[in-house]
Protein backbone atom coordinates (compact mmCIF):
# COMPACT_ATOMS: atom_id res chain seq x y z
CA UNK A 1 0.00 0.00 0.00
CA UNK A 2 1.47 3.36 -0.90
CA UNK A 3 2.17 5.41 2.13
CA UNK A 4 1.40 9.43 2.19
CA UNK A 5 1.77 11.82 4.97
CA UNK A 6 -1.80 12.74 4.64
CA UNK A 7 -2.96 8.68 5.52
CA UNK A 8 -1.48 8.97 8.90
CA UNK A 9 -2.90 12.14 9.71
CA UNK A 10 -5.57 13.01 12.44
CA UNK A 11 -7.48 15.94 11.40
CA UNK A 12 -8.81 18.69 13.93
CA UNK A 13 -12.37 20.22 12.62
CA UNK A 14 -12.12 24.04 13.12
CA UNK A 15 -15.60 25.51 13.46
CA UNK A 16 -14.22 28.91 14.10
CA UNK A 17 -17.40 30.81 14.75
CA UNK A 18 -17.85 28.64 17.85
CA UNK A 19 -14.33 27.97 18.58
CA UNK A 20 -12.93 31.16 20.49
CA UNK A 21 -13.92 34.87 20.36
CA UNK A 22 -11.45 37.47 21.44
CA UNK A 23 -12.81 40.37 20.41
CA UNK A 24 -16.36 39.98 22.14
CA UNK A 25 -18.66 40.18 19.15
CA UNK A 26 -19.68 37.00 20.09
CA UNK A 27 -18.74 35.00 17.48
CA UNK A 28 -15.20 33.12 16.87
CA UNK A 29 -12.41 34.39 15.00
CA UNK A 30 -9.59 33.56 13.16
CA UNK A 31 -7.44 35.03 16.27
CA UNK A 32 -9.36 32.90 18.33
CA UNK A 33 -7.65 30.21 16.37
CA UNK A 34 -4.49 31.04 15.92
CA UNK A 35 -4.55 31.85 20.48
CA UNK A 36 -5.84 27.97 20.64
CA UNK A 37 -3.35 26.44 18.14
CA UNK A 38 -1.06 24.88 21.23
CA UNK A 39 -4.09 23.41 22.61
CA UNK A 40 -3.90 21.91 19.19
CA UNK A 41 -0.59 20.74 18.91
CA UNK A 42 -0.81 19.40 22.46
CA UNK A 43 -3.81 17.14 21.56
CA UNK A 44 -1.83 16.01 18.76
CA UNK A 45 -3.80 16.62 15.79
CA UNK A 46 -1.52 17.63 12.53
CA UNK A 47 -3.96 18.74 10.07
CA UNK A 48 -6.89 21.26 10.93
CA UNK A 49 -9.51 21.95 8.78
CA UNK A 50 -10.99 25.75 8.56
CA UNK A 51 -14.70 25.89 8.25
CA UNK A 52 -15.55 28.53 5.31
CA UNK A 53 -14.20 32.09 6.08
CA UNK A 54 -14.96 33.57 3.02
CA UNK A 55 -16.94 36.70 2.83
CA UNK A 56 -20.78 36.08 3.03
CA UNK A 57 -23.76 37.61 4.31
CA UNK A 58 -24.03 34.25 6.27
CA UNK A 59 -27.02 33.00 5.68
CA UNK A 60 -26.29 29.28 5.85
CA UNK A 61 -22.75 30.47 8.17
CA UNK A 62 -20.57 30.76 5.44
CA UNK A 63 -21.70 28.42 3.58
CA UNK A 64 -23.06 31.10 1.02
CA UNK A 65 -20.32 32.67 -0.55
CA UNK A 66 -19.74 35.84 -2.16
CA UNK A 67 -15.95 36.59 -2.55
CA UNK A 68 -13.88 33.62 -3.01
CA UNK A 69 -10.88 35.27 -2.74
CA UNK A 70 -11.35 37.43 0.82
CA UNK A 71 -11.99 36.87 4.83
CA UNK A 72 -15.19 37.59 6.20
CA UNK A 73 -15.86 40.36 8.58
CA UNK A 74 -16.76 38.27 11.29
CA UNK A 75 -13.51 35.84 10.92
CA UNK A 76 -11.25 38.52 10.27
CA UNK A 77 -8.75 39.70 7.30
CA UNK A 78 -6.44 38.25 5.19
CA UNK A 79 -3.39 39.67 7.05
CA UNK A 80 -5.04 37.13 10.31
CA UNK A 81 -5.43 34.51 7.41
CA UNK A 82 -2.27 34.44 6.78
CA UNK A 83 -0.68 34.19 10.25
CA UNK A 84 -2.40 31.85 11.12
CA UNK A 85 -1.50 29.85 8.49
CA UNK A 86 2.38 30.29 9.37
CA UNK A 87 1.24 29.90 12.75
CA UNK A 88 -0.14 26.52 12.12
CA UNK A 89 3.40 25.57 9.50
CA UNK A 90 5.49 26.74 12.54
CA UNK A 91 4.10 24.28 14.36
CA UNK A 92 4.19 21.56 11.93
CA UNK A 93 0.69 21.08 11.41
CA UNK A 94 -1.16 21.78 8.20
CA UNK A 95 -4.40 23.64 6.89
CA UNK A 96 -6.79 23.11 4.76
CA UNK A 97 -9.75 24.97 3.77
CA UNK A 98 -13.12 24.06 3.11
CA UNK A 99 -14.23 24.39 -0.65
CA UNK A 100 -17.91 25.45 -1.86
CA UNK A 101 -18.39 25.44 -5.49
CA UNK A 102 -21.10 23.97 -6.16
CA UNK A 103 -23.40 27.00 -5.28
CA UNK A 104 -22.62 30.83 -4.18
CA UNK A 105 -24.71 33.00 -2.19
CA UNK A 106 -27.01 35.41 -4.32
CA UNK A 107 -25.21 38.33 -3.34
CA UNK A 108 -22.06 37.13 -5.23
CA UNK A 109 -21.58 39.68 -8.12
CA UNK A 110 -21.62 36.41 -10.69
CA UNK A 111 -25.21 35.70 -9.25
CA UNK A 112 -26.67 39.78 -9.61
CA UNK A 113 -25.00 39.84 -13.15
CA UNK A 114 -26.64 36.30 -14.07
CA UNK A 115 -30.07 37.41 -12.78
CA UNK A 116 -29.95 40.83 -14.18
CA UNK A 117 -30.87 40.18 -17.50
CA UNK A 118 -31.12 37.17 -19.65
CA UNK A 119 -29.20 38.61 -22.06
CA UNK A 120 -26.06 39.12 -20.04
CA UNK A 121 -22.97 37.06 -20.64
CA UNK A 122 -23.16 35.57 -17.39
CA UNK A 123 -26.99 34.10 -17.32
CA UNK A 124 -25.07 30.78 -17.89
CA UNK A 125 -23.11 30.99 -14.98
CA UNK A 126 -25.94 29.92 -12.89
CA UNK A 127 -29.07 27.19 -14.11
CA UNK A 128 -32.11 29.14 -15.08
CA UNK A 129 -35.22 27.33 -16.46
CA UNK A 130 -38.96 28.32 -17.45
CA UNK A 131 -40.44 25.60 -15.71
CA UNK A 132 -39.63 23.66 -13.00
CA UNK A 133 -39.60 20.32 -12.05
CA UNK A 134 -40.66 18.59 -9.32
CA UNK A 135 -37.09 17.86 -7.36
CA UNK A 136 -36.77 18.89 -3.56
CA UNK A 137 -33.74 20.76 -2.52
CA UNK A 138 -32.22 19.95 1.16
CA UNK A 139 -33.22 22.97 3.25
CA UNK A 140 -36.65 24.01 1.19
CA UNK A 141 -39.64 22.04 -0.96
CA UNK A 142 -38.50 23.13 -4.26
CA UNK A 143 -34.96 23.09 -5.99
CA UNK A 144 -36.66 26.44 -8.23
CA UNK A 145 -36.92 29.78 -6.97
CA UNK A 146 -39.01 32.44 -8.99
CA UNK A 147 -36.79 35.56 -10.02
CA UNK A 148 -39.58 38.18 -11.10
CA UNK A 149 -36.48 40.31 -12.67
CA UNK A 150 -36.49 37.97 -15.76
CA UNK A 151 -38.98 35.74 -15.15
CA UNK A 152 -37.35 32.25 -14.91
CA UNK A 153 -36.60 30.03 -11.88
CA UNK A 154 -33.20 29.01 -10.43
CA UNK A 155 -31.79 25.98 -9.18
CA UNK A 156 -30.82 25.53 -5.72
CA UNK A 157 -29.66 22.53 -4.09
CA UNK A 158 -30.08 24.22 -0.46
CA UNK A 159 -31.04 27.74 0.46
CA UNK A 160 -32.62 30.22 -1.75
CA UNK A 161 -30.18 32.20 -1.13
CA UNK A 162 -27.71 29.89 -2.50
CA UNK A 163 -28.39 29.81 -6.18
CA UNK A 164 -26.58 26.38 -7.65
CA UNK A 165 -23.39 27.07 -10.24
CA UNK A 166 -23.74 25.88 -13.47
CA UNK A 167 -20.68 23.74 -13.65
CA UNK A 168 -21.19 22.56 -17.53
CA UNK A 169 -20.38 26.35 -18.36
CA UNK A 170 -16.21 25.79 -18.65
CA UNK A 171 -15.84 29.76 -17.84
CA UNK A 172 -17.40 28.49 -14.84
CA UNK A 173 -15.04 26.35 -13.77
CA UNK A 174 -12.20 28.19 -14.86
CA UNK A 175 -13.45 30.62 -12.10
CA UNK A 176 -13.39 28.38 -9.59
CA UNK A 177 -9.75 26.71 -10.59
CA UNK A 178 -8.13 30.74 -10.57
CA UNK A 179 -9.74 30.83 -7.21
CA UNK A 180 -8.22 27.65 -5.81
CA UNK A 181 -4.77 28.33 -7.09
CA UNK A 182 -5.09 31.95 -5.11
CA UNK A 183 -5.35 30.20 -1.72
CA UNK A 184 -3.15 27.31 -3.11
CA UNK A 185 -0.80 29.84 -3.85
CA UNK A 186 -1.27 31.22 -0.40
CA UNK A 187 0.47 27.77 1.34
CA UNK A 188 -2.61 25.94 1.90
CA UNK A 189 -1.84 21.99 2.49
CA UNK A 190 -5.70 21.42 0.97
CA UNK A 191 -9.49 21.32 0.57
CA UNK A 192 -12.47 19.57 2.32
CA UNK A 193 -14.76 19.77 -0.83
CA UNK A 194 -18.23 20.97 0.48
CA UNK A 195 -20.66 18.51 -1.80
CA UNK A 196 -18.38 18.03 -4.08
CA UNK A 197 -20.73 15.04 -6.51
CA UNK A 198 -23.32 17.48 -6.45
CA UNK A 199 -21.66 19.63 -9.76
CA UNK A 200 -23.08 18.08 -12.72
CA UNK A 201 -27.01 17.88 -12.93
CA UNK A 202 -28.91 15.50 -14.83
CA UNK A 203 -29.61 16.73 -18.09
CA UNK A 204 -32.78 17.68 -18.82
CA UNK A 205 -33.91 17.58 -15.28
CA UNK A 206 -36.51 15.24 -15.39
CA UNK A 207 -39.32 14.34 -12.70
CA UNK A 208 -38.17 12.50 -10.26
CA UNK A 209 -40.57 9.41 -9.10
CA UNK A 210 -39.80 10.12 -5.44
CA UNK A 211 -38.86 13.59 -5.10
CA UNK A 212 -38.18 13.19 -1.34
CA UNK A 213 -35.34 10.79 -2.42
CA UNK A 214 -33.03 13.47 -3.04
CA UNK A 215 -29.91 11.32 -4.29
CA UNK A 216 -30.86 12.58 -7.66
CA UNK A 217 -28.71 16.00 -6.66
CA UNK A 218 -25.32 13.71 -6.62
CA UNK A 219 -23.09 11.53 -9.08
CA UNK A 220 -24.04 12.53 -12.05
CA UNK A 221 -23.07 12.05 -15.52
CA UNK A 222 -19.76 14.45 -15.82
CA UNK A 223 -18.93 14.28 -12.38
CA UNK A 224 -15.80 12.60 -12.98
CA UNK A 225 -14.93 14.23 -15.87
CA UNK A 226 -15.05 17.73 -13.89
CA UNK A 227 -12.58 16.44 -11.27
CA UNK A 228 -10.43 14.73 -13.38
CA UNK A 229 -10.23 18.34 -15.38
CA UNK A 230 -9.73 20.11 -11.23
CA UNK A 231 -7.27 17.47 -10.78
CA UNK A 232 -5.24 18.22 -13.90
CA UNK A 233 -5.40 22.05 -13.88
CA UNK A 234 -4.96 22.36 -10.60
CA UNK A 235 -4.41 19.88 -7.50
CA UNK A 236 -1.81 17.42 -9.08
CA UNK A 237 0.86 20.82 -9.09
CA UNK A 238 0.76 21.17 -5.11
CA UNK A 239 1.31 18.13 -2.38
CA UNK A 240 -2.01 18.80 -0.75
CA UNK A 241 -4.36 16.57 0.66
CA UNK A 242 -8.32 16.63 -0.62
CA UNK A 243 -11.31 15.34 1.01
CA UNK A 244 -15.02 15.16 -0.39
CA UNK A 245 -18.14 15.58 0.76
CA UNK A 246 -19.98 12.50 -0.96
CA UNK A 247 -23.56 12.41 -0.15
CA UNK A 248 -25.47 9.42 -1.62
CA UNK A 249 -22.99 6.91 -2.29
CA UNK A 250 -21.66 3.06 -2.13
CA UNK A 251 -18.30 1.82 -1.60
CA UNK A 252 -18.39 0.84 -5.58
CA UNK A 253 -19.23 4.78 -6.57
CA UNK A 254 -16.76 5.99 -3.58
CA UNK A 255 -14.28 4.32 -5.63
CA UNK A 256 -14.68 6.34 -8.47
CA UNK A 257 -14.01 9.37 -6.20
CA UNK A 258 -11.30 8.38 -4.62
CA UNK A 259 -8.86 5.01 -6.42
CA UNK A 260 -5.80 5.56 -5.90
CA UNK A 261 -5.56 5.80 -10.03
CA UNK A 262 -8.30 7.75 -10.69
CA UNK A 263 -6.25 11.13 -10.42
CA UNK A 264 -9.54 12.99 -8.31
CA UNK A 265 -9.36 13.30 -4.69
CA UNK A 266 -7.60 11.34 -1.55
CA UNK A 267 -10.55 10.90 0.39
CA UNK A 268 -14.24 11.05 1.26
CA UNK A 269 -16.49 11.45 3.89
CA UNK A 270 -19.58 9.23 2.92
CA UNK A 271 -22.95 9.34 5.20
CA UNK A 272 -23.79 6.28 5.63
CA UNK A 273 -23.92 6.71 9.20
CA UNK A 274 -23.94 9.77 9.64
CA UNK A 275 -27.00 10.36 7.35
CA UNK A 276 -29.05 7.57 7.96
CA UNK A 277 -28.36 6.05 11.31
CA UNK A 278 -30.00 8.46 14.12
CA UNK A 279 -29.19 6.40 16.88
CA UNK A 280 -26.51 3.44 17.16
CA UNK A 281 -27.13 0.36 15.73
CA UNK A 282 -24.68 -2.11 16.25
CA UNK A 283 -25.18 -4.25 13.44
CA UNK A 284 -25.87 -1.59 10.66
CA UNK A 285 -22.66 0.07 11.56
CA UNK A 286 -20.73 -3.30 11.27
CA UNK A 287 -21.85 -4.06 8.15
CA UNK A 288 -21.35 -0.09 7.00
CA UNK A 289 -17.26 -0.80 7.77
CA UNK A 290 -17.35 -4.05 6.11
CA UNK A 291 -19.34 -3.43 3.13
CA UNK A 292 -16.43 0.10 2.50
CA UNK A 293 -13.17 -1.65 4.21
CA UNK A 294 -13.85 -4.53 1.61
CA UNK A 295 -14.70 -1.91 -1.59
CA UNK A 296 -11.60 0.52 -0.50
CA UNK A 297 -8.98 -1.13 1.42
CA UNK A 298 -5.81 -0.88 -0.88
CA UNK A 299 -7.33 0.40 -3.71
CA UNK A 300 -8.62 4.21 -2.11
CA UNK A 301 -8.77 6.29 1.11
CA UNK A 302 -11.80 6.23 3.72
CA UNK A 303 -12.52 8.58 6.48
CA UNK A 304 -13.99 8.12 10.41
CA UNK A 305 -15.84 10.62 11.65
CA UNK A 306 -18.87 10.66 13.99
CA UNK A 307 -20.01 14.19 14.34
CA UNK A 308 -18.95 17.09 12.98
CA UNK A 309 -20.68 20.67 12.37
CA UNK A 310 -23.78 18.99 10.50
CA UNK A 311 -24.33 16.48 13.11
CA UNK A 312 -25.84 15.79 16.59
CA UNK A 313 -22.42 15.30 19.45
CA UNK A 314 -21.81 11.72 18.60
CA UNK A 315 -21.72 10.82 22.92
CA UNK A 316 -25.63 12.37 22.72
CA UNK A 317 -26.31 10.46 19.34
CA UNK A 318 -24.57 7.14 19.59
CA UNK A 319 -23.19 7.41 22.90
CA UNK A 320 -24.95 7.98 26.38
CA UNK A 321 -24.21 11.77 27.45
CA UNK A 322 -24.98 11.41 31.14
CA UNK A 323 -24.31 8.06 32.96
CA UNK A 324 -21.38 7.10 30.81
CA UNK A 325 -20.30 10.73 29.31
CA UNK A 326 -17.08 10.02 29.72
CA UNK A 327 -16.46 6.16 29.18
CA UNK A 328 -18.71 6.19 26.03
CA UNK A 329 -16.91 9.12 24.62
CA UNK A 330 -13.60 7.34 25.42
CA UNK A 331 -14.99 3.86 23.97
CA UNK A 332 -16.33 6.32 20.46
CA UNK A 333 -13.33 7.64 20.44
CA UNK A 334 -11.36 4.08 20.01
CA UNK A 335 -13.64 2.97 17.97
CA UNK A 336 -12.69 5.49 15.61
CA UNK A 337 -9.01 5.82 15.36
CA UNK A 338 -8.57 2.12 15.36
CA UNK A 339 -11.08 1.69 12.37
CA UNK A 340 -9.09 1.68 8.80
CA UNK A 341 -9.26 5.26 7.85
CA UNK A 342 -8.34 8.94 8.95
CA UNK A 343 -10.06 9.69 12.36
CA UNK A 344 -11.64 13.23 12.39
CA UNK A 345 -12.34 15.60 15.61
CA UNK A 346 -14.59 18.04 15.62
CA UNK A 347 -13.79 20.49 18.16
CA UNK A 348 -15.17 19.80 21.65
CA UNK A 349 -15.36 16.45 20.78
CA UNK A 350 -11.93 15.75 22.78
CA UNK A 351 -13.90 17.17 26.29
CA UNK A 352 -16.40 15.20 25.56
CA UNK A 353 -18.92 17.92 24.72
CA UNK A 354 -22.54 16.73 24.63
CA UNK A 355 -25.76 18.19 22.31
CA UNK A 356 -27.85 20.75 23.51
CA UNK A 357 -31.17 21.06 24.01
CA UNK A 358 -33.11 24.51 23.73
CA UNK A 359 -36.37 25.30 25.24
CA UNK A 360 -37.81 27.08 21.99
CA UNK A 361 -37.22 27.33 18.16
CA UNK A 362 -36.29 31.05 18.26
CA UNK A 363 -33.61 29.27 20.11
CA UNK A 364 -31.69 27.93 16.94
CA UNK A 365 -30.22 29.19 14.09
CA UNK A 366 -30.26 26.09 11.91
CA UNK A 367 -31.74 27.57 8.72
CA UNK A 368 -32.52 23.50 7.24
CA UNK A 369 -33.87 22.77 11.27
CA UNK A 370 -35.88 26.33 10.89
CA UNK A 371 -37.06 25.60 7.88
CA UNK A 372 -38.42 22.35 7.76
CA UNK A 373 -39.95 23.74 11.27
CA UNK A 374 -41.87 26.29 9.22
CA UNK A 375 -43.05 23.35 6.66
CA UNK A 376 -44.07 21.40 8.90
CA UNK A 377 -45.99 23.69 10.60
CA UNK A 378 -47.51 25.06 7.51
CA UNK A 379 -48.95 21.73 6.78
CA UNK A 380 -50.67 21.89 9.99
CA UNK A 381 -49.17 20.09 12.54
CA UNK A 382 -48.63 20.65 15.83
CA UNK A 383 -45.79 23.31 16.67
CA UNK A 384 -44.46 21.31 19.56
CA UNK A 385 -44.67 17.46 17.92
CA UNK A 386 -42.70 19.26 14.97
CA UNK A 387 -39.95 20.59 17.59
CA UNK A 388 -39.95 17.74 19.14
CA UNK A 389 -39.32 15.44 16.19
CA UNK A 390 -36.54 17.66 15.04
CA UNK A 391 -34.27 18.44 18.22
CA UNK A 392 -31.79 15.19 18.25
CA UNK A 393 -30.44 15.83 14.58
CA UNK A 394 -30.59 20.13 14.55
CA UNK A 395 -27.25 20.75 13.09
CA UNK A 396 -27.08 23.39 16.49
CA UNK A 397 -26.72 20.42 18.13
CA UNK A 398 -22.75 20.55 17.92
CA UNK A 399 -22.51 24.20 17.22
CA UNK A 400 -22.63 25.76 20.38
CA UNK A 401 -19.31 27.06 21.41
CA UNK A 402 -16.44 25.51 22.60
CA UNK A 403 -16.34 24.98 26.22
CA UNK A 404 -13.09 26.39 27.39
CA UNK A 405 -13.77 27.18 31.20
CA UNK A 406 -16.24 27.85 33.78
CA UNK A 407 -16.62 31.75 33.95
CA UNK A 408 -19.43 33.66 32.06
CA UNK A 409 -20.13 31.96 28.09
CA UNK A 410 -17.52 29.29 29.17
CA UNK A 411 -15.21 31.53 28.16
CA UNK A 412 -16.00 31.21 24.67
CA UNK A 413 -16.82 35.15 24.92
CA UNK A 414 -16.46 38.68 25.96
CA UNK A 415 -19.94 39.31 24.51
CA UNK A 416 -23.18 37.70 23.70
CA UNK A 417 -22.35 34.73 21.75
CA UNK A 418 -23.91 34.25 18.70
CA UNK A 419 -25.72 30.61 19.59
CA UNK A 420 -26.50 30.01 23.39
CA UNK A 421 -23.72 27.84 25.00
CA UNK A 422 -24.41 24.18 26.45
CA UNK A 423 -25.38 25.23 30.26
CA UNK A 424 -23.40 21.94 31.31
CA UNK A 425 -19.94 24.34 30.60
CA UNK A 426 -19.41 24.24 34.39
CA UNK A 427 -18.52 21.01 34.36
CA UNK A 428 -17.71 19.81 31.07
CA UNK A 429 -14.52 22.28 29.63
CA UNK A 430 -11.37 22.14 28.20
CA UNK A 431 -9.50 23.66 31.99
CA UNK A 432 -11.34 20.95 33.79
CA UNK A 433 -10.39 18.03 31.39
CA UNK A 434 -6.46 19.23 30.59
CA UNK A 435 -6.91 19.39 34.67
CA UNK A 436 -7.78 15.58 35.25
CA UNK A 437 -5.63 13.13 33.83
CA UNK A 438 -8.06 10.37 33.26
CA UNK A 439 -10.05 13.02 30.96
CA UNK A 440 -11.45 12.37 27.53
CA UNK A 441 -8.57 15.03 26.42
CA UNK A 442 -5.82 12.91 27.81
CA UNK A 443 -7.47 9.43 26.22
CA UNK A 444 -7.46 11.21 22.80
CA UNK A 445 -3.58 12.33 23.00
CA UNK A 446 -2.97 8.79 24.15
CA UNK A 447 -5.03 7.44 21.15
CA UNK A 448 -3.50 10.11 18.20
CA UNK A 449 0.29 9.17 20.32
CA UNK A 450 -0.42 5.38 19.62
CA UNK A 451 -1.58 6.00 16.17
CA UNK A 452 2.00 8.08 14.81
CA UNK A 453 4.54 5.34 16.81
CA UNK A 454 2.35 2.57 15.35
CA UNK A 455 1.50 1.83 11.57
CA UNK A 456 -0.80 -0.99 12.49
CA UNK A 457 -3.54 1.81 13.54
CA UNK A 458 -2.88 3.28 9.65
CA UNK A 459 -2.05 0.61 7.67
CA UNK A 460 -2.86 -2.70 9.35
CA UNK A 461 -5.31 -4.75 7.24
CA UNK A 462 -8.68 -5.26 9.29
CA UNK A 463 -10.37 -8.33 10.69
CA UNK A 464 -14.04 -8.57 12.29
CA UNK A 465 -14.50 -11.00 15.59
CA UNK A 466 -17.50 -11.79 16.98
CA UNK A 467 -19.01 -10.40 13.77
CA UNK A 468 -22.75 -11.42 15.14
CA UNK A 469 -22.78 -10.38 18.72
CA UNK A 470 -25.42 -7.27 19.65
CA UNK A 471 -22.92 -5.06 22.17
CA UNK A 472 -19.49 -6.26 21.47
CA UNK A 473 -17.91 -4.89 18.57
CA UNK A 474 -13.96 -6.68 17.88
CA UNK A 475 -11.41 -6.41 15.14
CA UNK A 476 -8.14 -7.43 14.66
CA UNK A 477 -5.72 -4.62 12.87
CA UNK A 478 -2.31 -6.66 11.32
CA UNK A 479 0.22 -5.28 9.74
CA UNK A 480 3.85 -7.24 9.03
CA UNK A 481 4.19 -9.16 12.84
CA UNK A 482 2.16 -6.91 14.41
CA UNK A 483 -1.11 -7.82 15.55
CA UNK A 484 -3.83 -6.12 17.61
CA UNK A 485 -7.21 -6.51 18.97
CA UNK A 486 -9.79 -3.97 19.55
CA UNK A 487 -12.85 -4.93 22.16
CA UNK A 488 -15.31 -2.34 22.17
CA UNK A 489 -18.72 -2.89 24.90
CA UNK A 490 -20.57 -0.61 23.25
CA UNK A 491 -23.63 -0.98 25.72
CA UNK A 492 -24.53 0.45 29.37
CA UNK A 493 -24.74 -3.45 29.88
CA UNK A 494 -21.93 -5.05 31.49
CA UNK A 495 -20.95 -8.10 29.07
CA UNK A 496 -18.65 -11.52 29.19
CA UNK A 497 -17.35 -11.93 26.33
CA UNK A 498 -15.84 -15.57 24.66
CA UNK A 499 -13.23 -14.51 22.15
CA UNK A 500 -13.21 -17.24 19.66
CA UNK A 501 -10.23 -20.07 21.25
CA UNK A 502 -7.19 -18.94 18.90
CA UNK A 503 -7.49 -15.27 20.78
CA UNK A 504 -8.51 -16.36 24.22
CA UNK A 505 -5.40 -18.64 24.31
CA UNK A 506 -3.23 -15.83 22.68
CA UNK A 507 -0.34 -14.33 25.04
CA UNK A 508 -1.88 -10.42 25.29
CA UNK A 509 -0.21 -7.46 26.32
CA UNK A 510 -2.88 -4.59 27.26
CA UNK A 511 -2.30 -1.38 25.25
CA UNK A 512 -5.22 0.86 26.09
CA UNK A 513 -8.17 0.71 28.17
CA UNK A 514 -10.83 3.29 29.45
CA UNK A 515 -11.54 1.59 32.71
CA UNK A 516 -8.84 0.72 35.40
CA UNK A 517 -9.91 -2.30 36.50
CA UNK A 518 -10.87 -5.36 34.82
CA UNK A 519 -13.03 -8.40 36.04
CA UNK A 520 -11.41 -11.79 33.39
CA UNK A 521 -12.67 -14.82 34.86
CA UNK A 522 -11.35 -18.23 33.16
CA UNK A 523 -10.25 -16.99 29.91
CA UNK A 524 -13.56 -14.80 29.74
CA UNK A 525 -13.14 -10.45 29.07
CA UNK A 526 -15.75 -8.93 31.62
CA UNK A 527 -16.65 -5.77 29.83
CA UNK A 528 -18.14 -2.73 31.87
CA UNK A 529 -20.38 -0.43 29.80
CA UNK A 530 -18.63 1.56 27.66
CA UNK A 531 -15.42 -0.22 28.30
CA UNK A 532 -12.46 -0.14 25.29
CA UNK A 533 -9.51 -2.17 25.38
CA UNK A 534 -7.07 -2.74 23.03
CA UNK A 535 -4.38 -5.87 23.17
CA UNK A 536 -1.22 -6.14 21.38
CA UNK A 537 -1.45 -9.86 20.39
CA UNK A 538 2.44 -11.24 21.21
Amino acid sequence: MKKTWWKESVVYQVYWRSFYDTDGDGYGDLEGVIQKLDYIQELGANVIWLNPCYESPDVDNGYDISDYCSVMSKAGTMDTFERLLQEVHKRGMKLIMDLVVNHTSDQHPWFKESRSSIDHPKRDYYIWSKKPNNWRSYFTPSVWEYDEQTEEYYFHSFAVEQPDLNWANSEVRQEIYSSMRFWLDKGIDGFRMDVINLLAKQVGFPDAENPADISYLGNNPGIHEYLQEMHEEVLQHYDIFTVGEIPFVTPEDGLLYVGEGRRELHTLFHFEVCDYMSHWDMQRFKEIQRRWYKGLWGKGWNSQFLNNHDHTRLVTRFGNDTNYRVESAKCFAVLLHMLPGMPYIYQGEEIGMTGVRYQSIDDYHDIAMKNKYEEEVEKGRDPKEVFESLLHLSRDNSRTPVQWDDSPNAGFTQGAPWVKVNPNYKEINVTEALANPDSVFYFYKQLIQLRKENPVMVYGDYQEVLEDHQQIYSFIRELDNERWLVVLNISEQQVDVSLPETLSAARKELLLTNYKNHLDFHGELIMSPYEARVYRLL
